[in-house]
């Protein structure tokens, strides 16, 4: 059960600090915490058997980086919104543009051309 834990709480917390880099970091808080409260499990249950490993506190450093990485990432970046008022004339100048080739087009059906299609 212990070793278990300890597998659980590297797999967790190795997948928070993927996520902590990775743009997607705010995601990176439920491997922590899973981390923490498998690791918290581990440590208590080999602390009953008088043998702390080096892993499970490996663990606990692992995703308290994570969690600073997180957390620094969260307060110091911003997301900029560009000019929408740029994008909004050039998607009507295209639209224009768009209309315009398809006025210049010359389509004729023939009404006998379309009495020979037959639809099953």
């Amino acid at each position: 059960m212990k070793k278990a834990l300890t597998i659980l709480a590297l797999i967790a917390s190795i997948f928070a600090v993927i996520f902590s880099v990775l743009p997607i970091s705010n995601l990176a808080i439920f491997p922590a915490i899973a981390a923490l409260i498998f690791g918290l499990i581990a440590f208590y249950l080999s602390k009953k058997e008088g043998q702390v490993k080096k892993i499970i506190q490996f663990t606990f450093l692992l995703t308290i980086v994570a969690l600073a990485l997180t957390t620094y990432k969260a307060i110091f970046t911003t997301t900029e919104i560009a000019d929408t008022q740029a994008i909004e004339a050039k998607e009507v100048k295209l639209e224009e543009e768009s209309l315009e080739e398809l006025e210049d087009l010359d389509i004729e059906i023939d009404e006998s051309e379309l009495e020979d299609i037959s639809f099953e």
